[in-house]
């Protein structure tokens, strides 16, 4: 895990940053059939719940939540 008191502030266009952390957060729990299922009202509260997230509601968007799903897809396989 990455420490959070030396970690920079990640935004919503560092994609593959927040796909680390959801899959630091959320293990194996979420498969690639599972995270393109999410939902993104769900992706949204979790990404902004990160502990190093500095981005806003008001900046988000479908394309980045996009993004952030493939990416974190690519991570989970990175990690099988």
């Amino acid at each position: 895990m990455t420490d959070e008191k030396f970690s920079l502030p990640i935004h919503w266009n560092d994609h593959e940053d927040i796909a680390i952390e959801l899959y630091e957060k959320f293990g194996d729990d979420f498969g690639e059939s599972k995270i393109y299922r999410i939902r993104f009202t769900d992706l949204l509260e979790w990404v902004l719940s990160l502990p190093n997230f500095a981005g806003t509601r008001e900046e988000s968007n479908e394309g980045h939540l996009e993004q952030i799903q493939s990416a974190w897809v690519y991570e989970w396989r990175d990690n099988q």
